[in-house]
């Protein structure tokens, strides 16, 4: 298994944002987090990618611990977060320059990846441009060739089209499957579109009030619920609908992310 967790656990003082999770995810499996804002999606990408440290519990990213191996657990992902990590006042070009310097790529190959990516995502040609410029559906996918330029073993993806028009979400996973599928990269992504997890993941894990209420295929949850859709097998097992909002509960748990930021 390429990620491993045992009854995790994540608290920010009297608020258990996480509660006693477990779970394993195969080599190039594509694996959704489906569940509403606040039911801890974002909390367990954190702690998986070496953002957050856990309460209690056990992670294994190939391999390696990343509270106790945070630089080798580092080097086996590439992650897009939920809030843009580009920088705007850059080029496409530059912003992944430096990131292939943070990663220490041996220079002679920088230049080749680096186009080989934003030609993958279709910005080659808007490489010298300042990203400012962009759209948001642009600056997506120059998100996710930054995070796959170090050749990631798995790809964390935290709402990754949020916020993007329908045409452009399509894009984003038609550029995703096809690495995995080319590269048979694992992919590891939350999200509240339930569509998105019915149409992409090999398997989906349903999240509430921090912990996990059901796992299978989006087939298996349609059976288990005896619902014909994802939709109403979610309603059936968590007694309410993906919209509901826990806007008090997010807020929390981003500026408790926020302090314990990612620093090289």
């Amino acid at each position: 298994m390429i990620i491993e967790v045992k009854n995790l656990i994540k608290k920010f003082k009297d608020f258990t944002a996480v509660n006693d999770i477990s779970f394993d995810v195969p080599d190039g499996e594509i694996l959704a987090f489906l569940g509403p804002n606040g039911a801890g999606k974002t909390t367990t990408i954190k702690m998986l990618t070496t953002v957050l440290k856990p309460t209690s519990g056990e992670i294994k990213l190939n391999g390696y611990n990343p509270v106790a191996q945070k630089d080798k657990a580092r080097r086996s992902f590439g992650i897009v977060f939920q809030d843009s990590s580009v920088d705007d006042d850059l080029s496409a070009y530059e912003n992944m320059h430096i990131h292939a310097v943070l990663y220490k790529l041996p220079h002679a190959q920088r230049a080749e990846k680096i186009q080989r990516l934003l030609e993958f995502v279709e910005l080659w040609d808007r490489r010298k441009e300042l990203v400012k410029t962009f759209s948001g559906g642009m600056k997506r996918r120059l998100e996710i060739a930054k995070g796959l330029l170090h050749h990631p073993k798995i790809l964390f993806l935290d709402e990754p089209t949020q916020g993007l028009d329908p045409q452009t979400r399509n894009h984003i996973w038609e550029y995703i499957k096809k690495m995995n599928a080319e590269e048979k990269m694992t992919v590891f992504f939350t999200t509240h579109y339930i569509e998105e997890a019915d149409k992409v993941a090999n398997r989906v894990f349903i999240i509430d009030n921090g912990q996990i209420v059901a796992g299978g295929t989006p087939d298996e949850l349609k059976k288990q619920t005896g619902q014909d859709n994802l939709e109403d097998a979610f309603i059936a097992l968590t007694g309410h609908v993906i919209r509901d909002e826990k806007a008090e509960a997010t807020g929390f748990m981003r500026r408790a992310g926020k302090m314990g930021g990612w620093r090289r």
